[in-house]
């Protein structure tokens, strides 16, 4: 999810499901280190549980990562051991980690030595010519005897040679029989579930077999199911559409006080209305506004207003 789910991302998502834990795009624990730590890490107070997502392959540099993003008070520190990208490969962190197990768990002891809160994993089936049996079973055991608790599995391979990054979020085929088949094995392991989950009849189906489910594309490009899920997982009442917008709207203005376009804010919030009647009005009419110069949330107004039950026209009858 590197370039989605950054802050105003998540304020909004948040706002749709106020149990889910939400999680940022995969840092680097260079960037971290040595970047803008202000825009890199900070967020508002409402998104918690909130995870910080990293990538790295040095234990001593992401052990400093993970106690810097504890000052700022996240609530998980994750190890992305899943990201198929050109940068990580050539980084080597991310998905290509996989080939190296031993380093995966000296990586996560370093981090748990630093930071109190949970430190965590998220992983593939394997990588290119791996067996799923032998890559995953070679990577859990070792975070296992380094005390790791919770595994995030994206039921996928990734093929980090033919394939690209897009292609890698679709073409392998899902496992998700092995997946479970791992938490049958290592029941002390919690186990969440990524990959192709896009309904509350597939969330239902997968917690039968594992502990919880992670929700990546379908909940970026459909937002509303997060409101769903909440509803149907917790007894949350289901907000109206309008209703979560006009509550972003305290968060849309703080930031275009502090000079942030709105477009960077709205592209998040396209696929709100996915599906339903004036859609397809609300994605264009934020669309042709929000890149304007001082564009502000009388765009979103004029969206909402689209989204509405149009009026018919008033015509009167003449006779000759």
């Amino acid at each position: 999810m590197m370039d989605w789910t950054d802050v105003h991302c998540r304020q909004f998502h948040r706002l749709l499901s106020p149990h889910a834990r939400l999680y940022t795009e995969m840092l680097t624990a260079a960037a971290v280190i040595h970047g803008n730590r202000e825009h890199l890490l900070a967020f508002d107070a409402a998104q918690h549980p909130l995870a910080l997502q990293l990538g790295g392959s040095e234990p001593r540099e992401l052990a400093e990562a993970a106690r810097i993003a504890e000052g700022f008070g996240y609530d998980e520190i994750n190890l992305n051991v899943g990201c198929p990208s050109d940068r990580v490969q050539s980084g080597r962190f991310g998905a290509c980690l996989m080939l190296e197990p031993s380093r995966v768990a000296a990586c996560v002891a370093a981090m748990q030595r630093a930071v109190q809160v949970p430190v965590t994993v998220k992983c593939r089936l394997g990588v290119d010519e791996q067996c799923e049996d032998q890559a995953l079973e070679g990577l859990v055991r070792p975070l296992l005897e380094v005390g790791l608790s919770v595994l995030t599995v994206h039921a996928r391979k990734a093929w980090l040679k033919g394939l690209s990054p897009r292609e890698n979020r679709t073409v392998p085929p899902l496992n998700y029989e092995r997946v479970y088949r791992l938490k049958h094995d290592w029941p002390q392991l919690v186990v969440i579930l990524n990959g192709g989950i896009d309904s509350i009849e597939a969330v239902d189906g997968h917690l039968q077999h594992v502990d919880g489910v992670m929700l990546g594309r379908a909940a970026y490009h459909q937002p509303w199911i997060l409101a769903e899920l909440d509803s149907h997982l917790y007894g949350t009442p289901l907000p109206g559409r309008e209703q979560v917008l006009e509550q972003m709207r305290p968060w849309i203005e703080s930031q275009l006080a502090r000079g942030v376009p709105l477009k960077h804010i709205v592209r998040h919030m396209l696929g709100v209305y996915h599906a339903q009647p004036g859609g397809r009005r609300f994605r264009r009419c934020l669309a042709e506004g929000a890149h304007k110069p001082g564009a502000d949330w009388a765009v979103l107004e004029r969206a909402i207003a689209a989204t509405r039950p149009r009026t018919p026209a008033t015509s009167s009858a003449h006779v000759a």
